[in-house]
């Protein structure tokens, strides 16, 4: 194996994330049908928050770990993003929980969904998993495995989940914590790859770059496959 020209390993990290995309699973495709009701959305809503919740702290431990004054550049309006300090109604958590509030579902209830028992294992492995490539993992496998691979996937997967939503009669108040993601996150994916290319300057990391990047993008995968699966029993019941 030898060490890949910078175009060359952009593709290999955005193809790291393609067989196990989340814009191809069948819940996702269940979405952008239209297929979901605000209900299931809803519980959904409160698997993804169990995950988001924390992505602030999350980047603020990565940010505290850039070796260089480029890197934590490039990293804080990633972070100033996600928390926005000034306007904190709008950090993304806060968003998210408008959504489930508009799903019917009562922000408090969202909250405390560890402590009824309601989070899935898929949906604690995602979370533990951005733990370890924030604050374990070398610099270039954090950057890959966090915002090549899950943010990377949202400008192309949201606008489907929006045009469905919409038909629904969400607003797009209601729908900003997607409308945020979509606008942001190619910049967002972007960041991750410049990080990507400057810290994995061998052939062995880049290769592990592109692993985390497939790790991340499996763990999602199978997050969304517990939450269909969970939804499909509450049906049955």
């Amino acid at each position: 194996m030898t060490l890949l020209a910078e175009k060359d390993f952009y593709q290999a990290l955005e193809a790291g994330r393609k067989p196990k995309g989340s814009g191809a699973h069948p819940f996702s495709l269940l979405w952008a049908e239209g297929g979901l009701s605000r209900h299931q959305l809803g519980l959904w809503a409160i698997q993804h928050y169990y995950y988001i919740s924390v992505i602030p702290q999350q980047f603020a431990a990565l940010y505290a770990r850039m070796p260089d004054p480029l890197g934590r550049h490039l990293l804080i309006e990633n972070l100033v993003g996600e928390e926005m300090p000034e306007t904190p109604e709008k950090s993304h958590p806060n968003l998210l929980l408008k959504f489930a509030k508009a799903c019917g579902f009562d922000p408090a209830f969202v909250e405390d969904a560890e402590a009824r028992g309601d989070i899935l294992p898929a949906t604690r492995a995602m979370r533990a998993w951005i733990w370890e490539l924030a604050t374990i993992r070398p610099i270039h496998e954090a950057c890959a495995g966090i915002m090549v691979a899950l943010e990377g996937q949202l400008p192309t997967l949201y606008p489907k989940y929006i045009a469905a939503m919409t038909k629904m009669g969400f607003t797009d108040d209601e729908l900003e914590f997607f409308h945020v993601h979509v606008e942001n996150d190619v910049e967002h994916a972007e960041v991750g790859l410049q990080l990507c290319h400057k810290y994995a300057d061998d052939e062995q990391k880049q290769a592990m770059a592109v692993e985390a990047v497939k790790g991340s993008a499996a763990l999602r995968y199978q997050m969304l496959s517990e939450i269909e699966e969970a939804l499909r029993m509450k049906q049955a019941a």
